[in-house]
C-alpha cells in the first residue's frame, strides 16, 4: 500500500477528507492516505511541502502561489473551494478599537510571514486605501491560540482569520469582530509536490476522484449541518449560513483566475514577478 501524506487546517472546509478517510475509500484503492493537521495554516504547510514532510496540501490560494514563485517545488492541481474565504477582522473584546480606521498603523497578528493572515492584511489595507509601507505592522503569533493570547495580552492589536472558525471566540467574549474581508479569489486549492506528481500521477488522480465525489454531493449528506456543528463546536445556524455561502470545486483553476491572483499580489509587492500559468498549475 502506497503511503501519501497530506496536510490541511483542522477546520470545517476539510470535513470531506475526514469522511472519505473514515470510510476507508483510499485504502480500498491501495492508497494509505495520512492526514496531518496544520494549526499554523498555510505558512506551516508551505514549509512542510518544501521539506517533503507532506506530499500534498489543502492550502490557501494566495499563500501557495507566492511560495511557488519563491521556489516551492510544488504545483496546484485543482481548486478545492471555489468561493472566497470570508476573513473576519478581530480585536480583543475589551479593545478600544471599533473600526477599520482605528486599527490603521497598529500591529496585525499573523501566524507567520507568507501565511494567509499575513497576505490578507495587505488586501485589507489596499481595500481601505492605506499606505502599505507605513500603515502595516506585524506580530508573529503562530496560530489561533497564539492570537488569543497575543490580542488578550496586548502583544498585537488585530487578527484576521476565517470568520466562522473564530465565531465561537466572538460569542464567548474573547474576540470582537469589527469587519469582514473576503478573499478576491477562490480560497483553497490542492497543491502537490512536483516529485510526487512525477512518480505517482495515477494515484493522485484516484485521490482527487475520491475527494471530488464527496465534495460534489457534500451539502446533500444527511444532517451534515449537525455533524459540522458538533465536530467543530459551532452553532447550527452559523454552520447553515456557512454552507449556504460555500461551494466546492472539482476542476483545475483557470488562467484568468491565476492571472487575477498574480496581478493583485504583484501590485501589493507580495510577489517579485508574475510567472507563466504552467509554472503554477499542473493539469492532470
Amino acid at each position: 500500500m502506497k503511503k501519501v501524506n497530506i496536510g490541511g487546517v483542522p477546520e470545517h472546509f476539510n470535513l470531506a477528507w475526514y469522511l472519505t478517510l473514515k470510510n476507508g475509500e483510499y485504502k480500498a484503492e491501495d492508497i494509505n492516505l495520512r492526514w496531518h493537521d496544520y494549526h499554523g495554516g498555510t505558512g506551516a504547510m508551505c514549509k512542510a511541502l518544501r521539506s517533503g514532510e507532506i506530499d500534498m496540501a489543502v492550502i490557501l490560494t494566495e499563500g501557495i502561489v507566492k511560495d511557488i514563485i519563491d521556489g516551492n517545488p510544488s504545483k496546484i492541481v485543482q481548486t478545492f473551494v471555489e468561493t472566497p474565504l470570508i476573513w473576519g477582522i478581530h480585536v480583543a473584546a475589551k479593545s478600544e478599537f471599533k473600526t477599520i480606521e482605528d486599527i490603521k498603523r497598529t500591529r496585525a497578528a499573523i501566524s507567520r510571514y507568507g501565511s494567509g493572515s499575513h497576505l490578507m492584511a495587505y488586501i485589507n489595507a489596499k481595500n481601505n486605501h492605506w499606505n502599505l509601507e507605513n500603515d502595516l505592522n506585524f506580530e508573529v503569533i503562530k496560530n489561533l491560540d497564539g492570537a488569543i493570547r497575543g490580542l488578550t495580552e496586548g502583544k498585537a492589536d488585530y487578527f484576521m482569520w476565517e470568520k466562522f472558525t473564530t465565531k465561537p471566540y466572538v460569542d464567548n467574549g474573547i474576540f470582537r469582530r469589527i469587519d469582514n474581508c473576503p478573499s478576491p479569489w477562490p480560497c483553497f486549492v490542492i497543491a502537490v509536490r512536483e516529485d510526487y506528481i512525477k512518480n505517482n500521477e495515477a494515484d493522485l488522480k484516484t485521490i482527487l476522484e475520491i475527494i471530488n465525489g464527496t465534495t460534489a454531493d457534500f451539502k446533500s449528506i444527511p444532517s451534515i449541518d449537525k455533524t459540522i456543528a458538533n465536530r467543530y463546536e459551532q452553532e447550527l445556524e452559523d454552520v447553515q449560513e456557512w454552507l449556504s455561502l460555500t461551494e466546492w470545486s472539482q476542476s483545475v483553476m483557470d488562467e484568468k483566475t491565476i492571472k487575477n491572483v498574480q496581478d493583485q499580489l504583484f501590485d501589493l509587492k507580495i510577489i517579485p514577478e508574475k510567472v507563466a500559468y504552467s509554472k503554477l498549475i499542473h493539469q492532470l
